[in-house]
């Protein structure tokens, strides 16, 4: 075991900082459980476009369809960063006062955490944990489709799409011309003739499936690192106590 430093006393008290941690940690798991409920709604993450063009100029006009994207997955993550970054920065305030067992967590080669210490680290894995949970939940696009990011409406976008709009219209088969003793056999049928176009754009604030898995193995490499890192854990004092934004800006970067 390593020696470690002596802990000076913070000027904010440590039932002042317990306090302010469970209210915290109350208002980012509700944060999280809203933000699970808001993608879970498929209707406000897909939007759609739709203009009609009739085929000639006396052809029945249609006015365009619209639906526009409510929820887009990527601010949603970027919502779920900012309130888990302050519960992890108190959390790590308390944890750094009141223990001393520390590591590093290194992920890649790349120190994200300095001198976390032990109570710290088992707290973030049960983070990681619940965060993995929810991503692992996040809409994805539509593989059947084919997008690309439309800047103009601030999420994806398929290719416009041009179908056909018919109408079917009735026709007369003349299957016995009339004679002076018998009167014309006429059949009728209907025929689908076409009248239009329709030009349909479909638009989503889901992830692309790579993205969801870039952040689940990020998620699961820094997870993975914290366990080693607890392990290794004995000795070395915490020297930075706000760390949720580096988390958060190798997770979700």
């Amino acid at each position: 075991m390593r020696p470690t430093r002596t802990l000076h006393r913070m000027a904010t008290k440590l039932n002042q900082i317990v306090a302010v941690e469970k209210g915290v940690k109350a208002k980012s798991a509700q944060d999280l459980a809203d933000a699970l409920r808001e993608v879970g709604k498929p209707a406000l993450l897909s939007g759609i476009a739709r203009t009609y063009q009739p085929k000639d100029e006396e052809g029945e006009v249609l006015p365009p369809e619209s639906t526009r994207v409510q929820v887009r997955a990527e601010e949603t993550l970027k919502r779920v960063a900012a309130g888990l970054t302050r519960l992890f920065d108190v959390t790590a305030t308390k944890e750094v006062t009141n223990g001393r067992a520390t590591a590093d967590v290194v992920v890649d080669g790349q120190t994200l955490l300095r001198e976390a210490p032990v109570t710290y680290l088992l707290f973030l894995e049960k983070q990681l944990a619940e965060l993995l949970g929810f991503v692992r939940k996040l809409p994805v696009l539509d593989a059947a489709e084919t997008w690309s990011f439309s800047d103009s409406a601030d999420c994806w976008a398929t290719e416009p799409v041009r179908t056909v709009r018919t109408k079917r219209v009735p026709r007369n088969h003349v299957k016995a011309e009339a004679t002076d003793k018998h009167p014309a056999q006429v059949e009728v049928y209907h025929e689908d003739v076409s009248i239009g176009y329709w030009t349909t754009v479909k638009y989503s604030g889901a992830l692309p499936a790579k993205r969801v898995a870039e952040v689940i193995e990020r998620i699961e490499k820094l997870h993975h690192a914290v366990k080693f890192a607890r392990e290794e854990a004995n000795s070395i004092e915490v020297a930075d106590q706000r760390v949720g934004d580096k988390v958060f800006g190798y997770l979700f970067g």
